[in-house]
């Protein structure tokens, strides 16, 4: 095990792709904790000298945080919030961007235009968490929505959307808020405010995960009969091509004043789990986690319950059919977890441990051993070689970033 960081503050690894491609650096940020989203700068440690440098710094009374890198390059995408924030108009989940620097260059990712006639291919309101795509060319993130938060906050529905360089966008910028974005984004998900019990309509799309270049898993909360939430799991085929992007289907791409951007034509959603008849129905909300296909795609993995109420791993094809348990611990898994590069191995908090759970027999191998302080829940994040394991601890009130060797 290695320390990696020791300031007086807090750094925060975001769930995925918190490597440079060479496995040298660590990318953070420095929110006071993961909820208070009040960070200044994004900056990465060299994980074997302990160099830390920073990559941003925000101007403008503006706060930036939850950074992840492209697999492919030493590019870095990041909430933005507002700069000059003000009693109408402030950081928010309705109120934030996407953000790439790349050599020392930054701009927008998305745009915004909250003016009726909205602009296709701009959105209107917050993304969240960016991730490159495995080929490193589009970027998938969570969406809240200006218009709609404005209209009626139960209209503001959490979506997934997914930003393509087909850009760029630029909206007439009437509204002093708005701005222009380098990619095309929309919406890939559907929800409704009044989802039928017992169907496949979902009111809130969350915690996502590609699945190779071409598809999207996403957590949908769908209801069960007697009206109570019961989280599935989903997945979209993307538009292979800039017109399939760029084609709206039976609704605006852009929204209208009384609805959210829709999808592009010919993407529908699947629902992939059905466990509303199970002891304990639905993907798990606690401990938080993104649904994590392997990086040959043939596998998405999630955290359920057992028969026991146990929170344990599970698997299941993207094309569908009964998931797989894979792990039977009697503690439960207490983190969000990554798959190994190799797609042999998860990697997870257990018993206060990080451990490695063998992707076929569901063997638990410990990294690290017993500490006062558990690691962090929030990311557990393999190196892209594949020899490191990272995360976070707390240190004598400071949450800091650490390290060990994956034997693999």
């Amino acid at each position: 095990m290695k320390q990696l960081t020791f300031a007086a503050r807090h750094h925060q690894l975001t769930n995925i792709h918190s490597w440079t491609p060479d496995s040298q650096w660590l990318v953070f940020d420095v929110r006071p904790s993961g909820a208070s989203f009040t960070g200044k700068t994004i900056e990465r440690v060299n994980v074997y000298s302990g160099e830390v440098e920073v990559l941003y710094t925000a101007r403008e009374g503006a706060h930036v945080g939850v950074v992840t890198v492209s697999p492919q390059a030493e590019k870095y995408v990041f909430i933005h919030g507002p700069e000059n924030p003000d009693g109408n108009w402030q950081y928010d989940f309705h109120h934030r961007r996407g953000v790439i620097t790349e050599k020392g260059v930054t701009w927008n990712l998305d745009a915004m235009d909250i003016t009726a006639p909205y602009t296709p291919g701009a959105l209107r309101g917050g993304t969240h968490v960016h991730v490159f795509s495995p080929n490193g060319e589009n970027v998938s993130f969570t969406y809240n929505d200006h218009v709609m938060h404005a209209l009626s906050p139960a209209k503001d529905l959490r979506n997934v959307g997914v930003a393509v360089p087909f850009g760029p966008v630029t909206p007439p910028c009437t509204h002093p808020r708005e701005y222009g974005g380098s990619h095309w984004c929309v919406l890939i998900s559907r929800t409704t405010s009044t989802p039928v019990p017992g169907s496949d309509d979902i009111n809130r799309a969350y915690e996502e995960g590609w699945v190779g270049s071409d598809r999207l898993a996403f957590i949908g909360d769908t209801l069960s009969t007697g009206g109570e939430k019961v989280p599935e799991l989903f997945i979209v085929v993307l538009p292979g091509d800039e017109q399939g992007w760029k084609t709206a289907g039976d609704a605006p791409l852009m929204g209208s004043e009384q609805t959210l951007p829709a999808p592009p034509k010919g993407v529908v959603q699947k629902r992939l789990t059905f466990t509303h008849q199970r002891r304990y129905p639905g993907l798990v909300n606690m401990p938080r986690h993104w649904v994590r296909s392997n990086p040959q795609a043939t596998q998405i993995a999630f955290l359920m319950r057992d028969e026991h109420g146990i929170v344990q791993l599970w698997l299941i094809s993207p094309d569908g059919g009964e998931p797989r348990q894979l792990t039977f611990t009697a503690a439960g898994i207490q983190s969000a977890f990554n798959w190994h590069p190799s797609g042999n191995a998860l990697g997870f908090v257990l018993e206060n441990r990080i451990a490695l759970c063998d992707a076929g027999r569901g063997d638990i191998t410990f990294l690290t051993p017993d500490r006062e302080n558990p690691p962090s829940a929030d990311a557990v994040v393999f190196s892209p070689d594949g020899k490191l394991i990272a995360w976070m601890e707390e240190v004598e009130g400071f949450r800091q970033l650490w390290m060990t060797e994956t034997r693999l």
